[in-house]
C-alpha cells in the first residue's frame, strides 16, 4: 500500500467534513472550557457507523469463543477461526478517523483510544466470555468511558518495579489499595482496568502482577477532578485514589491468580498496541503542521518576498515532507499487518513509536518557527499543536524506553 484508496479517501472527506462542523467550531471549548469530549465522539462513531460495526465483530467474536469453548468442553477439535478479508478496510476506517481527529484536537483521540482501545484491548485479550460480555461491548461504543490505570506517582518507566498498589486476598474477597496517576479518563471514567502487585506475604519484587475491572461509584474508589497539563487539553487526565476496595474474582481478569502469559505480559501487550496507535496521531499532526506552513510561507512577506524564497525556510519544509512521508508508510505498513493478520513486535511498535512521536514533534516545533511570533500564538494553531505532540514522546514509554525495547531486541537476534 503506498496511498490511500478512493474508497478510504472517501472515508477521509466524510470525516473532515464532520470535524469542520462538529469539533472545529468548539475548539476552544474543548481547549479551555473543560468540556469532556465524550458526547461529540459518540456523534462521531454514530455518523459512520462504526459503533454498529464494532458491536458486529465483537458480536462474532464472542459466538466463535463460544463455540470454541463447547468444542473444547466436548473433547472435539475447537473450528478454525475465520479469516480476515486482507483489504485492510477495518483496520484504515479505525486509524483515518484517528488521523484526522488528531490535525485539529489530539486529545480526543487520546481520550477515545483508552477507552475504545486499550481498557477493551486489556479485558479483551485476558478476561473470560463472561467479563467480555459484561463490559468490552460498551467501551467499544464508547457507551461506557474506559480507564487503564498502571501509572503512579513513584513508577513513571519502572512501572512494575516500582509499583506499591496492591490486591490481598481476604475470604472469597480481594482488597485493593493504591493510588495511580496521570490517567487518561479517570475524572470520567465509568470502567477503570486496576493494575498491582497481589501481596501474598512476599517480597514486593517477587508479587504478581494483576489485573482488576473496577466500576465507577464502588465504595473505596475515588476519581479526582481533571488536572491541569501542558497540552492535550480535550483529553481529561486525572488520579485514582483505592482505599480498601472490595471486589469479587469476577473482577479480576482471566478469574485467576496464575495468568498463561503472566500479568506483566498482558500488560506489554497493551503498551504495545498504543505505541503502534501513535504513528497515526503523529501523522495528523505533521499533516496539519506542514499544512498551515505551507500557507504561510506563500503569503507571509519579509524584505520584499514571500519567506517560502527563502532557502532556510525551504529547508524546514522539506523536512517536514520527507517526515510526513515516512510516518506516512508506517500507518501504511500498520494497515497491510493488520490485513494480513500479522502483529508487530515489541522492538517493532517500539521504533514505529520513537520516529513518529520524534517526527510530531519536531515538525510541531518548526512550524511554530516558521511562523514566528504569530506561530507562539494561539490564534494560529500550531501553538496547540506543539504543546500536544510533545507528550507522544512519554506516554505509553519515553523515548528513552523504546530505545531500550528496541537495542535489546536487536541484541538478542
Amino acid at each position: 500500500m503506498f496511498q490511500w484508496s478512493e474508497e478510504q479517501e472517501m472515508v477521509r472527506g466524510a470525516v473532515r467534513q464532520f470535524i469542520d462542523k462538529e469539533i472545529r467550531p468548539r475548539i476552544d471549548e474543548f481547549e479551555h472550557g473543560d468540556t469532556p469530549p465524550y458526547e461529540v465522539l459518540r456523534k462521531l462513531l454514530r455518523e459512520f457507523g462504526m459503533d454498529v460495526m464494532a458491536r458486529d465483530r465483537f458480536a462474532k467474536q464472542i459466538e466463535f469463543e463460544k463455540e470454541v469453548a463447547a468444542a473444547t468442553e466436548r473433547g472435539e477439535a475447537p473450528p478454525e477461526k475465520p479469516k480476515k478479508d486482507g483489504d485492510g478496510g477495518a483496520s484504515s476506517l479505525q486509524l483515518i478517523p484517528i488521523i484526522e481527529l488528531c490535525k485539529v484536537c489530539p486529545g480526543m483521540v487520546t481520550a477515545m483510544g483508552v477507552s475504545m482501545g486499550l481498557t477493551s484491548a486489556a479485558i479483551n485479550s485476558k478476561g473470560t466470555i463472561a467479563q467480555k460480555e459484561r463490559w468490552v461491548g460498551d467501551l467499544l461504543t464508547l457507551d461506557k468511558i474506559g480507564a487503564w490505570a498502571i501509572t503512579e506517582p513513584n513508577s513513571g518507566s519502572d512501572a512494575f518495579g516500582s509499583m506499591k498498589s496492591t490486591a490481598r486476598r481476604d475470604g472469597d474477597e480481594y482488597v485493593l489499595n493504591g493510588s495511580k496517576t496521570f490517567i487518561t479518563n479517570g475524572p470520567y471514567a465509568d470502567t477503570i482496568v486496576f493494575i498491582c502487585k497481589f501481596d501474598e506475604g512476599n517480597d514486593p519484587a517477587e508479587r504478581k502482577i494483576l489485573s482488576f475491572v473496577l466500576d465507577s461509584g464502588m465504595p473505596g474508589l475515588e476519581q479526582s477532578k481533571p488536572l491541569r497539563k501542558m497540552g492535550m487539553h480535550s483529553s481529561p487526565t486525572g488520579e485514582l485514589f483505592l482505599d480498601d476496595v472490595r471486589v469479587g474474582i469476577d473482577r479480576l481478569i482471566g478469574e485467576t491468580e496464575n495468568p498463561p502469559s503472566g500479568g506483566r505480559e498482558g500488560a506489554k501487550a497493551t503498551f504495545m498496541q498504543e505505541r503502534s496507535g501513535v504513528a497515526a496521531m503523529a501523522l495528523g499532526m505533521i499533516e496539519e503542521c506542514l499544512a498551515i506552513s505551507v500557507e504561510y510561507a506563500k503569503n507571509r512577506v519579509q524584505f520584499g518576498h514571500p519567506i517560502g524564497d527563502f532557502q532556510l525556510i525551504q529547508d524546514k519544509l522539506a523536512r517536514m515532507e520527507v517526515a510526513r512521508l515516512n510516518v506516512e508508510n508506517l500507518v501504511f505498513r500498520t494497515i497491510e499487518m493488520s490485513a494480513a493478520g500479522r502483529s508487530m513486535t515489541l522492538a517493532e511498535a517500539s521504533a514505529m513509536k520513537l520516529y513518529s512521536a520524534r517526527a510530531a514533534t519536531e515538525v510541531a516545533l518548526e512550524a511554530v518557527q516558521i511562523l514566528g511570533g504569530n506561530g507562539y500564538m494561539a490564534e494560529f494553531r500550531v501553538e496547540q499543536l506543539a504543546r500536544d505532540a510533545k507528550v507522544l514522546q512519554i506516554y505509553a514509554g519515553t523515548d528513552e524506553i523504546q530505545i531500550t525495547h528496541i537495542a535489546k531486541d536487536l541484541l538478542r537476534r
